[in-house]
């Protein structure tokens, strides 16, 4: 089967035309970057009994360019994508790797002891322990029954 597609100026494009096309300057990159779509790293958050499990992938940091902050309710995490600069004498690069500064917040389901907070970061990967207050680990709550 045969992908065809109408494009705006009514030409019809296959397949190859298409995935050629995702290469051309289209603008189309430039405008997910200027909202910082693409650059806010992806999450992952695991809550036990005892505490919340955070990961956050950050390929490509180094430690030194990230900035964690931890409040009983959130965790604040900004840092900045440096760019490598090569010269070339001939030809053309194109990039669709993301550079620049990014920031994301992340609410916590329950509240935990900030000063009490571990972190490990390798291979780009960032893990935070966050050990529950006391109040939240003993949440319990009776229910009458009439």
């Amino acid at each position: 089967m045969t992908l065809i597609r109408l494009n705006t100026s009514n030409q019809i494009d296959t397949v190859q035309d298409i995935i050629n096309s995702l290469f051309q300057d289209t603008g189309v990159a430039s405008v997910l970057f200027d909202r910082d779509l693409s650059n806010v790293p992806a999450a992952e958050i695991q809550e036990t009994e005892d505490a919340i499990h955070l990961k956050l992938e950050l390929p490509g940091l180094e430690a030194k360019d990230l900035d964690v902050e931890v409040t009983e309710n959130a965790v604040h995490i900004s840092g900045e994508r440096k760019s490598e600069t090569k010269t070339e004498e001939k030809g053309v690069t194109r990039s669709e790797f993301n550079y620049g500064k990014f920031k994301r917040v992340i609410p916590l389901p329950a509240r935990v002891q900030n000063t009490k907070v571990t972190a490990d970061y390798k291979n780009g990967i960032l893990n935070l322990i966050l050990p529950k207050t006391e109040q939240e680990k003993n949440k319990v709550v009776k229910v009458n029954l009439e």
